[in-house]
């Protein structure tokens, strides 16, 4: 890979971009001020909320690309690489930019319920399409966490500046919720093609050399990352993915110790390291042992022969 900005301070960032901080562990850029700007391949250390519009430009991420033609938002958190690479050329941006260190929360609630905000994993190509109205909430956040960075420290800034980053997160999550519901066409040709997936993972016997399916083996095969993925069929089906997994393994065991096998023969035919782990999810799914569902079963056969 090429050169990447390494952005392990807020301050990494605005710097890059000519601009000087008033406070060490919060940046907001109004792009609008700055325009054009150079493009930047960034590895973050630090949470990102970037949100643009009318901006055309091709980002290549995983499996897929994003076309930035209308209002978006992308989140991202330390540890990732996003961006395009500075190729000497600039872009007009009309967009903002919230950047804050791990640190700034250290000792909030905030700190805490950070991984539970899961669109921070998700991927450039599922960023989360703002309608007007979404894009003006956001921008009128962005707004006083500036003009607040702007006033006189105090011994409430920071919380104000915390308060108003987690209604931003948990507006997203509205957005988002939103987003997976108008998207229903889209979303139910995915749900489709993770079924099949799922069917051919055991068809194929996968699970003899693999294991059970992860939702990493799904992600990669529909290029979406595990979080929206989780998040997509847990808004769609009010389950989760690992619940479908593990019902339909269940499914697979019933039809598997129906035919005779034994609970150890079928627990390492469907990839169990051990029988007592296909034990398990089954009572816990079915309400009975897999050998009180065999003798179940043999008394149903009896009944009906």
């Amino acid at each position: 890979m090429g050169n990447i900005l390494e952005v392990n301070s807020v301050s990494d960032f605005s710097a890059y971009h000519g601009l000087t901080d008033r406070h060490r562990l919060v940046s907001v850029i109004d792009f609008e001020e700055i325009s054009p700007v150079r493009h930047s391949l960034n590895q973050y250390g630090v949470y990102g909320l970037f949100m643009h519009r009318n901006l055309s430009v091709d980002l290549t991420y995983g499996c897929g690309k994003y076309d930035y033609t209308n209002g978006t938002l992308i989140c991202v958190a330390p540890g990732q690489i996003g961006g395009k690479e500075d190729n000497g050329d600039k872009i007009e941006l009309d967009g903002w930019a919230l950047l804050f260190h791990p640190d700034f929360l250290h000792g909030t609630l905030l700190e805490k319920r950070i991984k539970d905000y899961s669109f921070f994993d998700y991927r450039i190509n599922e960023a989360l399409h703002m309608t007007e109205n979404e894009y003006d909430i956001f921008a009128t956040f962005m707004r006083q966490i500036k003009e607040e960075l702007e006033n006189k420290d105090d011994d409430v800034q920071d919380s104000i500046i915390v308060g108003y980053i987690e209604l931003m997160l948990n507006f997203c999550r509205r957005f988002y919720n939103r987003q997976f519901i108008t998207r229903k066409l889209e979303n139910s040709d995915i749900l489709t093609k993770f079924e099949s997936l799922l069917h051919e993972y055991f068809k194929n016997g996968n699970q003899a050399n693999s294991g059970l399916p992860s939702m990493q083996y799904f992600s990669d095969r529909l290029c979406l990352s595990s979080n929206y993925l989780g998040d997509l069929i847990k808004k769609a089906t009010g389950n989760t993915a690992t619940h479908h997994i593990r019902k339909y393994v269940i499914r697979e065991a019933k039809n598997l110790l129906a035919s005779g096998m034994t609970i150890s023969e079928t627990a390492y035919s469907l990839g169990f390291d051990f029988p007592q782990h296909l034990s398990r999810m089954f009572k816990k799914y079915e309400g009975i042992s897999p050998s009180e569902y065999i003798s179940s079963f043999k008394t149903f056969k009896k009944v009906f022969k």
